[in-house]
């Protein structure tokens, strides 16, 4: 049986494809574009038409069988996988957000391979794809092509021209202005972002790091401790400041932490908003304004310093890695463990850490700086990271397709997840006081990044940090110190009660770690180190 096969020309295909995309594959983009400029306008209808002009010329410009089709069929996959993400979260994708697919494991990503998203790739690209193999392009003398392309082609440009002209004021406002809305076109915006990932990865492949900080030492009052120093430094993953009760947030998600007496600071603002800029450029001792991911990887970081001061430092994983941070020092994976009851399908509760915690803290005999990254609330599978004690708010959303959910149900499982945080922040804080006649221990705690839970209609994280919305750059700061710490670093705990509300970001905790230590270089800048205002100076500072 001969199957049937359509047969059309190369030009009618590729506007048939020009029109696909932009009507079916571009909905978040329509409607951002539309509200950008103020409705149907002339200048709106304008900026449309040049765009579809544009495709549409690249298309015929391309519009030799086998390079039409195989060009069509990838624009359309794209395109239809791109739109889900852009129609169902508000997710931009841009080229942290295509780090963050690079670089995310294959548990995470498997939380978004939901049947929604089969049926939507199924239906918006694999299918129209095989459409476009399906069917014949009529031949053509090649003469006789190119210049019907070329009939096509010029009008297009000379029109988009023409129409750009007549309203290049307002169009070029938009687009100075509105730079996140050229970020949903499909399928300009994920090739490009794809394409800046891959140059700047193949840039970056030879980099040699450089030293940094290596005049790190030990201060007096590290020197003197009649017992090791340990600082935990707690990476969390997802959590928002607001959802916070320690912040005033109505619901009672940090319990424990409160019990304990723990220095907070209500107004921390993340570097970025994904794992893969925030992480790196939180250890990096780069300010944000002055954080680039090449800049990080050309030098040592935070962990590497202390290393510098003979502080022993371990990373423990229990998220996608570290991101490089953690290349020169010991580095352990838990979320790997297959037969622990908190582990299933690759992934771990974030409680993974406690027990071997506690038997690392019981056999330290020197100073130590031991890195916790968490999963925390990572999503959309919020009711994936807490176990069933701490399903305290319900009813919460079950499921990793979160638009099935109604907004009280997401933020139910959303709270949750902080209200699990809390425990595993308040277990390591008293972990360290349990071990007190061993070692002198102190916790921080900052999260990466925040989370949209559908305000206006985003979710998730990962938006471009100029239009990111607060709910994804506010983060937690969270410290406890031990009395024994207290003591040993001349820190003054109730002295901090009147920054609690000072401005901080992740540009912070590099200097306050260092601080923390007590660590002396040239490299620590005083004035960000949270918690120097009452932490007495060495003699030698």
């Amino acid at each position: 049986m001969t199957l049937w096969r359509p047969t059309i020309g190369g030009r009618t295909l590729a506007l048939a494809t020009t029109l696909y995309l932009l009507l079916a594959c571009n909905a978040t983009f329509w409607a951002h574009a539309h509200a950008a400029f103020g409705g149907t306008t002339p200048a709106f209808v304008s900026f449309a038409l040049g765009i579809g002009l544009l495709l549409l010329a690249v298309l015929v410009f391309a519009s030799v069988d086998w390079i039409l089709k195989s060009v069509a069929t990838l624009l359309v996959l794209i395109s239809g996988i791109s739109s889900y993400f852009n129609d169902t979260f508000g997710t931009v994708i841009d080229r942290a957000m295509i780090e963050s697919a690079v670089t995310t494991t294959g548990p995470e990503a498997g939380h978004l391979i939901t049947p929604s998203f089969v049926t939507h790739v199924l239906l918006f690209a694999v299918l129209p794809a095989l459409a476009i193999l399906l069917v014949r392009l009529k031949p053509e003398r090649f003469l006789h092509r190119a210049l019907r392309n070329v009939a096509v082609i010029l009008p297009a440009l000379l029109l988009t021209a023409g129409l750009a002209a007549a309203n290049f004021a307002s169009i070029a406002y938009v687009v100075r202005q509105h730079k996140d809305v050229m970020k949903l076109l499909n399928p300009t915006a994920p090739i490009s972002a794809a394409v800046r990932y891959g140059l700047s990865t193949v840039a970056d492949s030879n980099l040699v790091v450089a030293p940094f900080g290596t005049d790190a030492r030990a201060g007096d009052r590290l020197k003197t401790a009649d017992k090791p120093v340990v600082v935990v430094v707690v990476a969390g993953e997802t959590a928002r400041a607001m959802n916070f009760s320690l912040n005033g947030y109505g619901r009672d998600t940090n319990p424990e932490l409160e019990a304990l007496g723990v220095v907070n600071f209500t107004n921390t603002t993340s570097c970025g908003t994904a794992t893969a800029v925030s992480l790196p450029c939180m250890f990096s001792g780069f300010r944000r304004e002055d954080y680039s991911e090449r800049k990080a990887r050309s030098r040592q970081n935070l962990t590497d310093v202390l290393t510098h001061a003979g502080v022993s430092v371990s990373w423990w994983d229990n998220n996608t890695g570290s991101k490089g941070i953690a290349n020169l020092i010991d580095y352990a994976r838990l979320n790997d463990r297959q037969n622990s009851p908190l582990c299933k399908d690759g992934e771990c509760l974030d409680g993974i850490f406690l027990d071997g915690l506690d038997r690392k803290l019981a056999t330290i005999k020197t100073d130590t700086v031991i890195v916790l990254h968490q999963l925390g609330s990572h999503g959309p599978g919020y009711y994936q990271r807490y176990p069933d004690a701490f399903r305290r708010f319900t009813p919460d959303c079950r499921t990793d397709e979160l638009m099935n959910c109604p907004k009280e149900e997401i933020v139910n499982a959303y709270d949750n997840t902080i209200l699990y945080t809390d425990h595993v922040l308040a277990s390591v804080a008293k972990l360290l006081a349990k071990h007190e006649g061993q070692v002198s221990g102190a916790m921080i705690y900052m999260s990466d990044h925040g989370e949209s839970l559908g305000e206006n209609g985003v979710y998730l994280h990962g938006a471009p940090y100029a239009i990111a919305p607060r709910e994804q750059t506010h983060v937690p700061f969270i410290a406890w110190f031990s009395p024994s710490y207290q003591k040993v670093m001349g820190l003054d705990q109730a002295c901090l009660l009147p920054y609690a509300n000072a401005e901080m970001s992740h540009d912070n905790l590099f200097h306050t770690v260092l601080g923390m230590m007590n660590v002396q270089t040239d490299v620590y800048n005083r004035d960000l180190d949270a918690f120097a205002p009452c932490m007495a100076k060495s003699v030698s500072q």
